[in-house]
């Protein structure tokens, strides 16, 4: 009997050396992060981790350290900016290709359809940008795919990730393959991301039918110890009463995820859920609370690990491990593109997106299928396209594959905007795209209100060379004598007596100028009227001026924006250099206001350039920014002032800007600077402290008989200013403001505004 104990005592080393761990990681969106803390707390620990299984963020965390990487690898990941690039599905700094962005407008609410041959429309429902999120991971887990050649069991950590087939409404077990298709595949939240097609099948969340799989890593594994890890919303045995309101709003989270049951752990294993109840499904800007939570719940509950888990594994045995799996990696080259859904003109034409390949050297380098990449998807016809990068045996090359999901050919863009002045209006978008040869877009705008209406109409046909033609009429109309508001009736009495029609049509010439810039030259016929009162009193009998005013014009514009909003912005950048020729006939019909009494036409040519640049410093609470922007023109002056300043350029530096008539904002030469201070509180909250100065070189002044003056007054200087506190909300800003001009008419004004102020431009701004 003595002896049999001995040996025991001589074999138990051994049989704690043979132990096997697996660990379950469960669903549970941005909460998941906290999975990074576990691992890091159990490697730190020499605990050793011979088993991953994974559902959702739980499979894609799980996926990064089979890949080969370490926690503190996967940790700087998550808590990198890019990272939350990736998920709010912006491409990364450098990426961000403004050829193909479309013009801002007010819309808040893109609806995205599939229009066929037959006019029948197929409703896209995800409403998550997935283009960088996609790329990303298979650029991570190709070189570990590579070497596991698609077989699981074969990566630095064996692997299962749980995805759903929910026509079956079956869980599906992903074993091989693909790995970044595998880990994509897992967290495909429905209405949230657009599904891909594993083995031929659309798949989505692994969490809706098994959220924590701790049954998968039992039967594939049969380990000797069960480390589960919860991060999923709390599942009631019993109906929560006395939470219920608060919890009905997270009532789809509830019917999309099945419940992960602690229970499922046995008695040998141990069940970690790490305190992260204050958090919401989506606050990936908390990335570093959310690691640490997973820390430190690991930490506290490590006696009881180590009890049950006899095994070590140190950490230079792991590293040792770890770089002979990485080691094996190869070059990472590419040999081409290839498709799948495309026909052979569209393939022609995509192919020429990844333009760089030299005749001395077939081979692509990664950073040149990057770049084709994001360049293509920069398009929004091209966001659902789904990269996959796949390895060649043979060759030990590697190749971009290009897959065509279901097309969002139609989309529909709401929007517009609430104030409680006489500013509302709502906005509609239409946009078809046709590709094949070409990629044509087909667009139409409207905007309505009482101060404002207008009609878009334009038409983009983007070549492969890469050069676009942009036909283009356009219909604006502003009213600032009407006093009433889209919601209610207002008595405030307008001070500029101005209806304003603008009518103009052209086509632009573009093309791209490095990764940044676009270039573009135009040519452009316009037809405007307006009608005015030459003073701030109006009554109902009086006749107003009519001033027509036509022409063409023609110029060039080189730009670049990489703003991080269509307003307030607080990060990227924005420059715009333009030159252009103006030809314009003048029509002046005077009203009773007016001191003539003669209609009179001219005949005015001029020149005009322009200078914008603006951009924004700083992270964290606060953002530095500044706005420089200049004009230089031989502009004339027109039949009379009021007429003159309204044809004049103008600097429109706060959000209200072009809905007044700033008479001393505008010149037809000048210069401005502004300095932007934003300070962030919480996470969509911004107070916002602007100052501006605008010095006109060319000062407009009224003289003798109405006449418009110019002088070039050194010493006129004109300051403006803004304090906002905005929320940056689903449908657009909401901003409360107190602005400032040196104007008598408009010096001081409160607005409250929900949704995009945007209006589109004047011929001559």
């Amino acid at each position: 009997m003595k002896r049999f104990f001995v040996i025991g005592l001589l074999l138990l080393p051994l049989l704690a050396s043979a132990q096997r761990v697996g660990l379950v990681l469960s669903g549970g969106a941005s909460k998941g992060l906290a999975h990074v803390g576990v691992i890091k707390a159990l490697e730190e620990n020499d605990i050793p981790i011979d088993y991953v299984v994974g559902t959702s963020m739980g499979g894609i965390i799980g996926g990064c350290y089979a890949a080969g990487m370490s926690p503190a690898q996967i940790e700087h990941m998550v808590l990198s900016p890019e990272f939350l690039r990736w998920v709010n599905g912006s491409p990364e700094e450098g990426y961000n290709y403004y050829y193909h962005q479309q013009d801002i407008n007010p819309s808040f609410l893109k609806l995205s359809l599939g229009l066929d041959s037959t006019f029948n429309f197929q409703f896209n429902s995800s409403i998550a940008n997935d283009v960088s999120l996609n790329f990303v991971l298979a650029e991570k887990m190709a070189q570990a795919s590579a070497i596991s050649h698609g077989n699981f069991d074969s990566l630095f950590v064996p692997l299962r990730v749980v995805a759903a087939d929910i026509f079956t409404q079956n869980e599906v077990i992903l074993s091989k393959g693909s790995l970044s298709d595998a880990l994509r595949a897992t967290q495909t939240v429905p209405f949230f991301y657009t599904p891909i097609r594993v083995d031929g099948k659309y798949l989505f969340d692994g969490g809706v039918y098994n959220n924590f799989p701790v049954d998968i890593v039992q039967r594939d594994f049969n380990p000797d110890v069960i480390i589960g890890v919860n991060v999923s919303t709390k599942v009631f045995e019993e109906y929560p009463y006395k939470q219920d309101e608060k919890l009905i709003s997270k009532s789809l989270l509830f019917l999309l995820l099945d419940k992960s049951d602690p229970s499922q752990v046995p008695e040998t294993g141990v069940y970690i859920q790490p305190d992260i109840a204050s958090y919401s499904s989506f606050d990936f800007a908390k990335a570093k609370s959310l690691v640490d939570s997973g820390y430190a719940q690991t930490i506290r509950q490590m006696p009881d690990i180590k009890r049950k888990v006899q095994a070590r594994r140190d950490c230079d045995e792991l590293a040792e491990r770890r770089n002979r799996f990485t080691s094996k990696s190869v070059p990472f080259l590419f040999d081409g593109v290839t498709f799948n859904g495309f026909n052979s003109k569209q393939r022609m034409y995509i192919r020429k997106t990844f333009r760089t390949r030299r005749k001395d050297d077939p081979l692509l380098r990664y950073s040149e299928v990057r770049r084709g990449y994001f360049n293509l998807v920069s398009d929004s016809y091209f966001s659902n396209v789904y990269p996959s990068i796949v390895f060649n045996e043979e060759k030990k090359t590697f190749s971009l594959r290009l897959a065509k999901r279901p097309q969002q050919n139609f989309q529909v863009d709401f929007g517009g905007v609430v104030a409680t002045r006489d500013i509302s209006n709502i906005f509609l978008g239409l946009n078809y795209y046709h590709f094949d040869r070409v990629l044509s877009r087909f667009n139409a705008n409207f905007q309505t209100g009482n101060f404002y209406k207008s009609a878009l109409l334009r038409t983009r046909f983007d070549f492969p060379w890469p050069v676009y033609l942009e036909p283009y009429a356009s219909f604006d109309s502003w009213n600032y004598l009407e006093n009433d508001d889209l919601l209610q009736e207002t008595s405030n009495n307008a001070h500029t007596i101005l209806k304003r029609v603008d009518r103009y049509a052209g086509v632009k010439f573009g093309f791209p100028v490095e990764a940044l810039f676009r270039s573009s030259f135009y040519v452009e016929a316009f037809n405007n009227l307006d009608r005015y009162a030459n003073s701030n009193v109006y009554i109902s009998t009086d006749i107003l001026d009519q001033l027509k005013v036509q022409g063409f014009k023609a110029g060039i514009n080189f730009s670049a924006n990489t703003l991080n909003r269509k307003q307030y912005a607080t990060a990227g950048r924005h420059y715009a250099i333009s030159g252009e020729y103006i030809r314009a006939e003048e029509d002046f019909k005077p009203g009773n206001t007016s001191v003539q009494t003669m209609r009179t036409r001219n005949t005015h040519q001029w020149v005009k350039a322009k200078a914008t640049a603006e951009q924004y410093f700083g992270g964290g609470r606060y953002h530095f920014g500044y706005l420089v922007e200049g004009v230089i023109s031989t502009q004339p002056v027109f039949q009379n002032y009021f007429g003159t300043i309204i044809h004049a350029p103008g600097f429109f530096p706060i959000q209200d800007s072009r809905t007044l008539i700033l008479q001393n904002f505008r010149s037809f030469s000048y210069g401005a600077v502004g300095l932007r201070n934003v300070f962030t509180f919480y996470n969509r909250f911004d107070f916002r402290l602007e100052g501006y100065l605008f010095k006109p070189f060319r000062h407009i002044h009224e003289g003798l008989s109405q006449k418009a003056i110019v002088s070039d007054d050194i010493r006129s200087l004109y300051f403006a200013g803004s304090a906002a506190l905005v929320y940056h909300s689903p449908l657009g800003p909401i901003s409360l403001s107190t602005n400032y001009y040196d104007d008598e008419e408009n010096q001081l004004g409160v607005l409250l505004h929900v949704g995009f102020l945007l209006f589109n431009k004047h011929p001559f701004d």
